[in-house]
């Protein structure tokens, strides 16, 4: 099946607050150029008093005034983050609060898929959207990655910034090509522990561990691993996804990556012979935003005018889990 389901708006939202690269070499007592030169980042949004929920609530605006709609016409509110603003209640409830929705009835609810949230999301709501059962669905990731990382390990850290963005989608029109020709994901639990940050549920809750709890809630992953891993997956996947479309590579005219690192999105440009004119490539700006990195890349293919009307785009990435997982839709 392939759901016939249109983005009519998306929108952005990035703390106010830029870090460059050689402000973290300064503040870690390294010289010029150190955290640019392993990550690639040149600059990265940093929260200090935003929330998950208030950029997603600011990403959400944007997408329903690009969109046309009021807040009336939305029936669900999905939240495809990778971290989450507190334990319980889920982070759809806080930002439908932090919109100021109180008396609007509005079904909300979390996908998690980690960086494959969106494409996750989006991939389960556009069946919902196209049987019936929602009419007008906003997605929306928001991650805040900065508070969570250790900076011992800067190959890491240095990659990762904070963000949102969101779209909202509604059922085609007759007369509209737009649908999603294919969407997949595969878990390599092989890889379950390659990313993650084990403290936060109840595995390693600080009632049941005889440890130091501050380490657990930082962010750690085996680069080399994960890229070991998906590597030997992409090349298979994507002409697997391809085939299931129904198209070549070559009819692809925009690739929207997750933006995970500057060695990721070099390898997967070598690797499947993407040229630089149909990449989306906006990590040097913002970094890996974690899910919020692959909508708003998704955002900013749209706004400037990369991906139009009736193009196919490929929308591909990976997140913890190991998961890889891709697209194939017709804006």
């Amino acid at each position: 099946m392939q759901p016939r389901i249109r983005i009519i708006g998306s929108g952005m939202s990035q703390p106010d607050t830029i870090m460059t690269s050689d402000e973290m070499d300064a503040r870690l007592g390294l010289k010029v150029g150190t955290i640019s030169g392993i990550s690639g980042v040149q600059q990265r949004h940093v929260s200090i008093h935003e929330t998950a929920a208030s950029l997603a609530a600011d990403a959400c605006r944007k997408a329903l005034a690009s969109s046309g709609l009021d807040w009336e016409n939305i029936d669900c509110l999905v939240s495809t983050g990778a971290t989450m603003d507190q334990a319980l209640p889920y982070n759809a409830a806080l930002i439908h609060a932090e919109l100021g929705l109180n008396r609007q009835r509005t079904t909300t609810f979390d996908v998690g898929a980690s960086c494959m949230s969106f494409l996750t999301g989006l991939d389960v709501m556009s069946h919902l959207v196209e049987n019936g059962r929602y009419q007008n669905v906003m997605l929306v990731s928001a991650d805040i990655a900065t508070f969570g990382l250790n900076w011992k390990e800067l190959r890491e850290c240095g990659n990762f910034g904070d963000g949102a963005a969101a779209v909202v989608i509604r059922k085609s029109l007759p007369g509209e090509v737009s649908l999603i020709k294919a969407s997949r994901s595969h878990t390599l639990s092989k890889g379950v522990r390659y990313c993650e940050i084990p403290g936060g549920g109840t595995r390693f809750h600080p009632e049941r561990i005889n440890t130091p709890f501050a380490p657990l809630a930082k962010f750690s992953m085996d680069g080399k691993a994960v890229f070991k891993l998906v590597s030997g997956e992409l090349p298979t996947f994507t002409a697997d996804l391809l085939q299931q479309a129904g198209v070549t590579l070559a009819h692809i005219s925009t690739v929207i990556p997750h933006q995970a690192s500057r060695l990721a999105l070099s390898h997967m440009a070598k690797r499947l012979e993407i040229p630089a004119s149909k990449l989306v490539d906006i990590f040097a700006r913002f970094g890996n935003q974690v899910g919020a990195s692959l909508p708003t890349a998704l955002h900013h293919a749209i706004s400037s005018g990369q991906l139009q009307r009736g193009d196919d785009a490929l929308l591909i990435g990976t997140g913890a889990g190991v998961t890889i997982g891709g697209m194939v839709l017709t804006y």
